[in-house]
């Protein structure tokens, strides 16, 4: 049963994002790596990204972030039901970053839980949230994407090292009242047949880290960018078209693509596929670069509070990630 059916609708209440105050310019990254601010421009779009501290972890910038959007959506902690963290960063494989940002907020009313999607994270916790608000087992979700890609960045690696950041981004769902917007649609979808294009290869019971292997980086991302592209490109507008199609919109009537913040050239190519003008494109690549789950959902935050869009205006929201992930939702602000 897709999202247009649901019995009850959801809106979004409010949203919230945080970045460490740490910036890292192409130019510093140039001091320590073969590359260049013009290099790195050129090929990803992005001009600098936050760095966490060393005693900043996941959890801490999540709940930053969760406490803005319940401020926005004029709630306390204590009125949450259920807490999602999106992440591949956690601050420890158990327990869950959701309760450490349970336990931070003094939610302890709520259930919480990770999900691991990579880039595509916040939007699959958007999906889920909805669906259990819908189907009346929750009244109310708070659902945070945040990641200290720093964490598991190899400073070494030219191709991967310029593309990351740190960062989390939140909303608050809750069921929709008379006259307020709602989210129509919502799709994801998985391809576990290109798991070898983006990954962290250690770290897990397949390959655990030792003494023996500890300086070969196996716990940091890696990507073969090319294969990586066309992939995004193609699994992004499929999805953002289904939930266009699903919500009964055409391109003329969207106010705002807000686009996984992971390669300009890839934003680019969505917005002429989906025949939406630049202008109506949401672009924060250049003063983060990719937080992974965090970037749509800090994008997000900025362009709400930017008065991007208003009350009534559809907006479509897009990301594509490891695994391969997917996902995409049209919303009625």
């Amino acid at each position: 049963m897709n999202s247009s059916t649901s019995v009850i609708p959801v809106t979004i209440a409010g949203t919230g994002s945080y970045v460490p105050e740490r910036i890292l310019t192409n130019d510093e990254l140039a001091k320590f790596v073969d590359t260049s601010d013009e290099w790195i421009t050129t090929r990803t779009g992005i001009k600098e990204r936050r760095i966490a501290a060393d005693n900043e972890f996941t959890s801490d910038m999540a709940t930053k972030a969760a406490e803005r959007a319940l401020e926005q959506a004029g709630m306390t902690a204590e009125d949450i039901d259920l807490i999602i963290v999106a992440t591949i960063t956690p601050d420890t494989p158990t327990p869950a970053t959701a309760c450490h940002v349970q336990a931070k907020l003094g939610s302890f009313s709520a259930v919480a839980f990770d999900i691991s999607a990579a880039c595509s994270g916040f939007l699959y916790a958007m999906k889920i949230a909805k669906r259990l608000i819908s189907d009346g087992a929750y009244s109310n979700a708070l659902i945070i994407g945040a990641e200290k890609l720093s964490s598991a960045t190899n400073w070494e690696d030219r191709n991967t090292c310029v593309l990351f950041g740190d960062g989390a981004g939140a909303a608050v769902l809750r069921k929709s009242q008379d006259g307020e917007g709602r989210i129509l649609a919502t799709e994801m979808g998985t391809d576990g047949r290109h798991t070898n294009l983006l990954e962290i290869k250690g770290g897990g019971s397949a390959c655990p880290i030792t003494p023996a292997n500890a300086e070969l980086n196996l716990q940091t991302l890696s990507m073969q960018g090319r294969e990586v592209f066309k992939l995004a490109v193609n699994a992004m507008r499929t999805a953002a078209e289904t939930v266009i199609e699903r919500a009964g919109l055409t391109p003329d009537d969207i106010s705002l693509v807000v686009p996984h913040q992971a390669n300009l050239r890839i934003i680019d190519a969505i917005a002429d596929r989906l025949s939406v003008p630049n202008e109506k494109v949401y672009v924060n690549l250049d003063k983060y670069g990719n937080t992974s789950a965090a970037a749509v959902a800090i994008a997000l935050d900025e362009a709400h509070r930017e008065g991007r869009f208003k009350r009534g205006d559809n907006i479509i929201l897009v990301v594509f990630g490891a695994g391969l992930t997917w996902a995409a939702t049209a919303i009625k602000w």
